[in-house]
């Protein structure tokens, strides 16, 4: 409640984890020796999420493919090229191993970067800490810049929201139900980060057939970010204020050079396409889709152009993802040394 009452980026997920961490931090017998929170308990969870990002691709939203061919091609360069520079900022300059950099520099899928990140041998402390930064950090400096910028507020701190009706509980049977048969369909083929990507695709499929509404009020997202927020805060029992520090520093560096790539690109193709620039740096940044969408529509830009982007960044970001884990280029390190003692 108390980030969610400061305004913070995903507050719900932001708060439980740190109130998570700091309570194990505090008091470390408090959880059994090598917990883990229960993963079947969580992946219904992470699959209702995935369901209410699918649900957002709509047949509006595929209307507008042939006015952003060129910018989405632009975003297929974009995410691996800011993937392999992030891999060398966190593993040359923070010496994390192989896997924790690798996945803390994934430039898009939050949840989808920590599953996998864990199921490849990364610290997912480190991992998450720097994933969360990322998106902390553009989704907080991006609109403070856009506000100074235009000269009034944009985003979120304008008032703005993606749900103009209220959400009742009606709804929730078919969100569960997606999430479900997304989850026990997907984790047989195999798929990577099969508890989001499942329930996503499966989700898509019944929105744009028609055959329901899927659409989940905002405190039960809210309630399934509480919950992977408190499984994720397990996880920091042991982590130090040197290594948050380090991860400040290198999240900073991280961040800035995704933006220059994309405010690069951006300024590019902008003369070619006719869209306005500051809503392409908005479509290459890499933070939260509901957030640069509230941007978008603050700035009277189409807001399905931007989720169309950020959707799209999420689907290259898993697959490459996916193709790295499938290769093997990171084996699990046998013993894992702290990056800030090195």
């Amino acid at each position: 409640m108390i980030a969610h009452y400061a305004h913070a980026p995903l507050p719900y997920m932001l708060g439980s984890l740190f109130c998570v961490a700091l309570v194990t931090g505090l008091m470390p017998g408090l959880l059994p020796q090598n917990y883990r929170f229960p993963e079947h308990f969580r992946s219904i969870f992470i699959g209702m999420i995935g369901a209410t990002i699918g649900a957002k691709i709509t047949w509006d939203v595929l209307a507008q493919l042939p006015q952003v061919a060129l910018s989405m091609a632009a975003l297929t360069l974009f995410v691996p090229l800011t993937q392999w520079l992030n891999f060398l900022i966190f593993h040359k300059i923070g010496r994390y191993d192989r896997p924790t950099a690798f996945f803390s520099g994934s430039p898009g899928g939050l949840i989808e970067a920590i599953v996998s990140g864990e199921a490849a041998g990364a610290d997912v402390r480190i991992l998450a800490v720097q994933q969360f930064l990322r998106i902390i950090m553009v989704v907080t400096c991006l609109p403070i810049g856009l506000s100074l910028y235009y000269g009034h507020p944009v985003g979120s701190a304008a008032g703005m929201s993606l749900n103009r009706t209220a959400v009742g509980a009606e709804h929730i049977p078919e969100v569960l139900a997606v999430a479900i048969l997304g989850l026990l369909i997907f984790r047989r083929l195999k798929i990577p980060a099969s508890q989001l990507i499942g329930p996503l695709i499966c989700a898509a499929i019944v929105t744009l057939s028609g055959l329901a509404v899927i659409q989940a009020p905002s405190w039960l997202i809210s309630g399934c970010q509480v919950v992977i927020g408190a499984s994720l805060g397990t996880r920091f029992a042991g982590m130090n204020l040197g290594r948050l520090v380090r991860a400040t520093g290198l999240s900073l560096l991280s961040v800035g050079t995704m933006v220059a790539v994309g405010l690069a690109m951006a300024l590019s193709i902008a003369p070619i396409t006719g869209q306005h620039m500051d809503v392409l740096l908005i479509s290459f940044s890499p933070g939260g889709v509901t957030e640069m969408a509230l941007i978008a529509l603050s700035l009277n830009a189409n807001p399905a152009v931007v989720t169309l982007h950020h959707l799209y960044r999420i689907i290259l970001t898993v697959a490459m993802l996916g193709v790295a884990k499938r290769r093997q280029w990171f084996p699990a390190p046998a013993e894992r040394q702290d990056p800030g003692q090195s």
